[in-house]
């Protein structure tokens, strides 16, 4: 079976992307940060290891080679709310265990995806948690059947985002990997600046 790394992204339009830090620093600034991380997340990924690479694009209707970046394949993200979206690969993709990542996470590094993949042979789900209550980074095994992590209640962009999917998944065996960072305001956009 192979392994799937799946790259979240969306069309990096000004005014439509990173729009809560957009606020802090302004549209300009905020998709300049966004244009810089869908070319480099999927660069320092894709290649890197015992995986096949998806680029997931939003808009469906985008020609993806837009977006700059090269990756073994391209999927439409389809329709739904972010939890319908991410759950979209496991009934999409060839066989085997998926990773799926966004594109805000700067730390993102090869060996954080290689830990994963190797936590999903015994385990059914990984994820790595966002010090804000999210997650960046959710790995399912497919085989046996999971049960969906986002099938309900699931409050997006809170400080219980993580813990509503890890609900979702009792009884299930679940493993962690690092914390890390992502890019959703002002103040994390100067951390990241003074520290890469």
């Amino acid at each position: 079976m192979q392994n799937h790394l799946v790259i979240f992204a969306k069309e990096p339009r000004i005014g439509r992307v990173k729009t809560r830090l957009a606020r802090d620093i302004g549209k300009v600034e905020a998709w300049r940060f966004y244009r810089k991380m869908v070319h480099d997340v999927p660069k320092s990924l894709t290649a890197k290891g015992p995986w096949k690479t998806w680029l997931s694009h939003s808009p469906d209707a985008l020609k993806p080679e837009f977006l700059n970046t090269r990756v073994d394949q391209y999927m439409k993200q389809g329709d739904g709310d972010l939890g319908q979206r991410m759950w979209h690969p496991a009934f999409t993709l060839p066989s085997g265990p998926f990773v799926v990542v966004g594109t805000d996470v700067p730390g993102i590094r090869a060996a954080h995806i290689r830990k994963a993949f190797k936590l999903l042979g015994h385990y059914d789900a990984v994820f790595g948690p966002a010090d804000d209550g999210g997650f960046w980074l959710v790995g399912l095994k497919r085989h046996p059947i999971l049960s969906n992590p986002y099938k309900k209640n699931v409050r997006w962009s809170h400080p219980e985002t993580l813990q509503d999917c890890l609900d979702n998944l009792k009884g299930k065996k679940v493993a962690f990997i690092e914390t890390l960072s992502d890019v959703d305001d002002g103040a994390s956009f100067r951390y990241w600046r003074e520290n890469r």
